[in-house]
C-alpha cells in the first residue's frame, strides 16, 4: 500500500486489487445478497481506495480500511433498498466465489446437492437476519476476522459486538430450526 500510496505505482494497486477482491467480494456478497450489487460494491471500494489513499494512514490496518469502505457500501445500499424496494434474493444459490471442494476422487452427486441446498439454505437464513446483527456474524464467523479487527472496522465497542454476535448466531439458530421444520 505504501508503494501505491507514496508513488502512485499501478502494478501496487493491481496487486492490492487482486489480494483483496475475492474476501471483499464474499465478505459484500453475504452482507447484500445479490452477486452484481456486491460486484458493484466491491468496484465502488477499489475506485475509493484508489481516489482516496492520501486519507490513509499508515497507523492502522490497510485491511481495516478497506473492508470498514465496503462495509459502510453496503450499508448505503441496503438503506436505499429498504427505502425504495424489498432486497432482492434472487442471487443466493450463485456460487461463483465459493471454492467447489471434493474430498476424494470420485464424484459423490449426492454430497454435492446435499452441500448446495445447506448452503443455499444458511444463505436465505443469513438474510433473514437483522442487518445489525449479520455485519457482525459475517465478519466474524465467515470471514474470521477477530473481534479488533471487527472492532476497529464497525466502531463498535468489543463488548457489544460479542453480544450482537451472539444475538445473531441466536437468530440464524432460530431461523434454521424453522426452516428444517417447514
Amino acid at each position: 500500500m505504501l508503494d501505491f500510496q507514496q508513488n502512485d505505482n499501478v502494478d501496487s494497486f493491481t496487486i492490492l486489487v487482486k489480494r483483496y477482491k475475492n474476501p471483499l467480494m464474499n465478505f459484500v456478497h453475504k452482507f447484500v445478497g445479490d452477486y452484481e450489487v456486491a460486484a458493484d460494491i466491491v468496484q465502488d471500494t477499489m475506485i475509493r481506495v484508489f481516489k482516496r489513499k492520501d486519507s490513509f494512514k499508515p497507523i492502522g490496518k490497510f485491511s481495516t480500511w478497506i473492508y470498514t469502505i465496503a462495509g459502510n457500501l453496503a450499508k448505503t445500499e441496503l438503506q436505499r433498498k429498504r427505502k425504495f424496494g424489498s432486497l432482492s434474493l434472487d442471487a443466493l444459490s450463485d456460487d461463483e466465489d465459493k471454492p467447489f471442494q471434493i474430498e476424494d476422487n470420485r464424484y459423490r452427486p449426492d454430497v454435492e446437492v446435499i452441500n448446495k441446498l445447506t448452503d443455499e439454505m444458511i444463505m436465505e437464513a443469513i438474510q433473514k437476519i437483522p442487518p445489525i446483527f449479520r455485519e457482525i456474524l459475517i465478519l466474524r464467523d465467515i470471514q474470521e476476522l477477530s473481534y479488533e479487527e471487527i472492532s476497529e472496522i464497525t466502531n463498535i465497542p468489543n463488548g457489544t459486538i460479542k453480544s450482537r454476535l451472539n444475538r445473531g448466531r441466536s437468530h440464524l439458530q432460530s431461523i434454521l430450526i424453522k426452516m428444517t421444520k417447514d
